[in-house]
């Protein structure tokens, strides 16, 4: 038999038909921030956050520092203190919670998501051995050390650190390995850069859109402002997967929105907010920038 993973974890067992919340207390125990799931998704934020309307935790760039008592936020809810995840404003969640996720970052560990049969194959022939937990479609792969996460590395592989979270699908089996550098270049290689200018991206209440820019639309400012600031929410709650597609989507309903406009729109600065909505969630700036351009075109059927 597989010897079980030897991490800061051992002991911490996963019973797919057991209590999401014991579980997590365990894992809390140890070191390790969680949070409850839906299914793979964690719940949503509360009414007062809606749509970004705190800022996120501020802008979700560091766990815990806003004071929802409820869960919110995301993979930024993640705790530690058994009082939070026991309370009375998280116990509605773990009565509808299917499983558990947890803040690799915060636990000090990357995950590295590998996602499909031939993305695991690549993991073997060019990552070093370290723990490995299996997933329904995949692997994911436990290495000792956080980094910034990041999506769509490769074809069918994420990484999940700082900023992310992952579900809790076992301890997994085999000793896990120092984060090593071959890991972590493949998010410098895939590093997002600003887009130059001021770019409003984290704004929950105006989008860097406005008549000056936009002469011959003729939608009102404020519809467009609360559509795209809609569309924008809808890219930035994908914290997992999915943010390049929905930004795909986003873009190509603008697009659409404004077709018998007599122009200009502005839609290049409507896109600019949408690729920096997506690469806040950890899609790679030049992904985003490629889905963004193919939704913005399809209106006029010049998709790449």
């Amino acid at each position: 038999m597989t010897p079980a993973c030897k991490t800061v974890l051992p002991h911490v067992m996963h019973h797919p038909n057991g209590d999401p919340l014991r579980t997590a207390l365990h894992l809390a125990a140890a070191g390790v921030p969680v949070l409850p799931l839906r299914g793979k998704v964690p719940f949503g934020n509360c009414r007062a956050c809606a749509n970004g309307a705190c800022g996120g935790r501020p802008h979700m760039k560091s766990a815990g520092s806003c004071q929802c008592p409820a869960v919110c936020h995301g993979w930024a809810a993640a705790t530690t203190d058994p009082r939070i995840i026991t309370s009375r404003a998280w116990s509605p969640a773990w009565r509808q919670a299917v499983s558990v996720a947890y803040h690799p970052g915060g636990a000090g560990l990357t995950v590295v998501d590998l996602d499909t049969p031939a993305a695991v194959e690549w993991a073997r022939e060019n990552l070093p051995a370290t723990c490995t937990v299996p997933t329904t479609r995949g692997q994911h792969w436990l290495y000792r050390g956080g980094m910034r996460s990041a999506n769509a590395v490769r074809s069918g592989v994420d990484i999940k650190s700082r900023m992310a979270y992952a579900r809790w699908l076992g301890p997994g089996y085999g000793n896990m390995a120092d984060l090593p550098p071959t890991v972590r270049a493949l998010a410098v290689r895939e590093e997002a850069t600003p887009c130059a200018g001021k770019v409003a991206s984290s704004s929950g209440t105006r989008a860097g859109w406005d008549r000056t820019v936009a002469t011959g639309c003729r939608h009102t400012e404020r519809y467009v402002r609360t559509g795209l600031e809609r569309g924008l929410a809808m890219v930035r709650s994908h914290t997992e997967s999915g943010a390049g597609s929905q930004a795909f989507q986003v873009a190509r309903f603008q697009a659409n929105l404004h077709v018998q406009c007599p122009g200009p729109c502005a839609l290049d600065t409507i896109g600019a907010l949408i690729v920096a909505a997506a690469v806040s969630v950890g899609v790679p700036q030049a992904y985003a920038r490629r889905a963004v351009a193919n939704g913005l075109n399809t209106a006029t059927g010049r998709a790449a």
